[in-house]
């Protein structure tokens, strides 16, 4: 943690370096000359580098303290009381017969106390729902690859299509004149539908690392899957257009509103973020946040606000994001870069996005497929559905066609 710090207070002094080299250096017509360019990009390239040292560093951390923990709890209970044992797909013989049919030989039977424990989640396509205990790892698997689900609302559904209630439009209070009617005034409500897309890879894993007994199995799957499917989510909780695919914030109909459209194709001003910030209605600023492209962040750290502070800030504490108008800034590359039509910035409560996992995780076993090339294969999927069920609490700014 203290590297993490020293880290962050280097980078801290590294910027404020940059930002005098860079107020020094301007001219009258507030440009820089070539060489005066290159020596800030090289300024401004160290900070970036400090910054996805200390994201990694932060990460070692998280899995550190995972891995510190102790593997058993001490025992505080009295003697007489027992544990109570978990039961379905959280069993620990559910877990321990799921694995043994993944590590099975391709061609040999399943032992029927194995294939009798299976039963508990037995998908109706064949597949075997993920143990309970390997979800929960799963889906943080899947938050520390994908931004998205740690900002939006993430729901649990079962089966069928998710029906969300939302107020369209408000009603108003009216002055009356003694003894007068009292006007009526309704809210009228509408309400969003979520469902379930499917979403899914394939891991292939030679048998002889399959059946080593060395090999941590559950750890590959899970990182790999994450891995994959956090940036598949990610993409379309983004850019997707609700066919075959959720429906994302970028997405022209039921995305986010535009705010702002700048008066450049290939840059933004200062004015132009101001303008988006004030485009969001103030009680969802309270929670907001903005989110861009690392090439984005890079354009706007040369922006001022009107005291004279640039409007990028760089974080000192650790686990607090870096700041723009005191707002926390995420950094996605699903989010477009600076490109004529291009939403470039978002900037809102994400909290009024709803991610909707369909309940349980599905892997199937594909034994003869690849069998020529002494391979097994794993089909791992999942079904989720995420929208924007508020189009007014998030905002973007798109670039000038």
């Amino acid at each position: 943690m203290n590297k993490i710090l020293e880290l962050r207070e280097k980078r801290a002094k590294a910027w404020d370096a940059a930002k005098a080299f860079l107020d020094a250096k301007r001219g009258g017509d507030g440009l820089l000359s070539a060489e005066d360019t290159a020596t800030y990009e090289k300024m401004e390239n160290e900070v970036v580098a400090l910054g996805k040292e200390i994201e990694r560093l932060e990460r070692q951390a998280v899995i550190d303290l995972e891995l510190s923990k102790a593997t058993s709890n001490p025992i505080t209970n009295a003697p007489t009381k027992v544990a109570e044992e978990k039961t379905g797909r959280a069993s620990a013989e559910y877990k321990k017969a799921f694995w043994s049919a993944m590590r099975t030989r391709a061609g040999e039977g399943l032992d029927p106390t194995v294939r009798n424990a299976l039963q508990i989640g037995t998908d109706s396509e064949g597949g075997y729902l993920v143990p309970d205990e390997f979800e929960r790892t799963l889906v943080e698997a899947l938050e520390d690859e994908n931004i998205f689900r740690t900002l939006a609302n993430v729901i649990t559904t079962s089966s069928g299509d998710r029906k969300i209630p939302v107020v369209a439009t408000k009603g108003t209070a009216a002055w009356i004149d003694e003894e007068g009617t009292i006007p009526e005034s309704d809210d009228s409500f509408g309400q969003v539908s979520i469902g379930a897309y499917k979403l899914g890879t394939l891991i292939k894993v030679s048998e002889e690392l399959l059946n080593d007994s060395v090999f941590d199995l559950e750890a590959y799957i899970s990182r790999e899957f994450a891995r994959r499917i956090g940036n598949k989510e990610e993409e379309a909780f983004f850019t997707g257009d609700g066919s075959g695919k959720p429906t994302g914030i970028l997405a022209t109909t039921g995305g986010a509103q535009v705010g702002v459209t700048t008066a450049s194709a290939t840059a933004i001003t200062m004015d132009e973020v101001l303008d988006l910030f004030y485009s969001l209605k103030a009680p969802y600023r309270n929670r907001a946040v903005f989110v861009m492209n690392d090439a984005t962040v890079k354009a706007i750290r040369k922006l001022k606000d009107g005291q004279g502070q640039y409007l990028w800030q760089p974080s000192v504490q650790a686990g607090t994001p870096d700041t723009i108008l005191n707002r926390p800034l995420y950094t996605s590359a699903y989010v477009p870069t600076i490109a004529a039509s291009a939403k470039t910035i978002v900037f809102g409560d994400f909290s009024y996005y709803w991610v909707a996992d369909r309940q349980g995780r599905v892997f199937k076993r594909l034994n003869e497929l690849y069998a020529v090339t002494g391979q097994v294969g794993f089909v791992a999927t999942q079904r989720v559905d995420g929208k924007l069920i508020l189009p007014e609490a998030i905002k973007v700014l798109q670039q000038k066609a």
